[in-house]
């Protein structure tokens, strides 16, 4: 009946598979766990190997990194049920019917069902702090919020979608590494019109990164978004960093903040990465580092 899918990276997932088992053998439905680490060699797999004793739960390793967009669509490919939930590894569950609330929306007329992700109150390493606090102030929204831009605020961290709606899209490949890939899947699904659910059955993000750790990732994941925007993979308006560069370039101050990141790039980055970040200067980063790499002749 339920194919629950746990793409791993680096994290121990056992305690978020033991709260799934539990809450699906209390519905008594049939279901499978999934999780696949994705060649990551980390020694804390030591602990995701307890996954295989817990009831209808699998757990392996991939030989080689598939990256993030394949290792979803083989974790689709091997799902014996129809009906398939994406939960990241790095999750908790908060709710205790969590698989319950899923489990009412099968009878509904929908194509993907979002339940969400919030961040904790309060992180205890301040060397988290930028991506808590950029998960908590910008990305944490209730369903009444997010259904008004339902394809835009969609994302595959906790979402339940049938097979066959999944394979008329799947993940995109081209770029293969991490971000943005979740914001195409949902640009295909706006073109597909496919029906969008939102509801409030959020997941916790337990696994924040480190400061300095983020930043790395949000820059490989603007050099994605530059690759699908100068392949036409998707529409300018479909993403806000990409609808503010045009009208940046529009008027020549993309060539303005390409300089200032140039310059400043360092002082940010000792922000950044310090106890204190700041939200407006992680903006500021983000747009200016957008323009410098857009405007690169590689």
């Amino acid at each position: 009946m339920l194919s629950i899918l746990i793409p791993i990276y680096k994290y121990n997932a056992f305690p978020l598979v033991l709260e799934l088992v539990k809450q699906a053998l209390s519905e008594k439905i049939e279901f499978e766990i999934i999780c696949v680490d994705d060649a990551s060699g980390s020694s804390l797999n030591q602990y995701n190997e307890k996954i295989n004793s817990l009831n209808n739960s699998t757990f392996f390793s991939n030989a080689k990194n598939l990256g993030y967009s394949s290792n979803r669509n083989f974790l689709v490919s091997i799902a014996k049920f129809n009906n398939l939930l994406f939960i990241d590894g790095d999750s908790l569950i908060i709710n205790d019917f969590f698989i319950n609330a899923y489990l009412n929306m099968l009878s509904k007329e929908f194509d993907i069902v979002y339940g969400g992700r919030i961040h904790p109150n309060s992180i205890s390493n301040p060397y988290k702090s930028l991506r808590w606090k950029y998960g908590k102030f910008r990305e944490d929204k209730p369903a009444n919020r997010r259904i008004k831009q339902k394809y835009k605020t969609l994302m595959f961290n906790n979402t339940l979608v049938n097979k066959s709606v999944f394979n008329l899209i799947k993940f995109d490949v081209i770029t293969n590494k991490y971000g943005h890939d979740d914001t195409l899947f949902a640009y295909q699904a706006n073109l597909a019109k496919l029906n969008i659910s939102h509801i409030d059955n959020s997941v916790m993000h337990a696994g924040i990164d480190e400061n300095d750790a983020f930043l790395k990732k949000t820059e490989t994941a603007l050099n994605n978004l530059k690759y699908i925007s100068k392949h036409n993979l998707i529409s300018s308006g479909f993403v806000k960093m990409l609808s503010i560069h045009e009208k940046l370039k529009r008027f020549k101050i993309d060539l303005i903040l390409t300089m200032f990141y140039k310059q400043f790039k360092n002082k940010m980055k000792l922000n950044l990465i310090s106890k204190h970040p700041s939200l407006k200067i992680f903006n500021l980063y983000r747009l200016s580092y957008f323009c410098y790499i857009y405007n690169k002749k590689t």
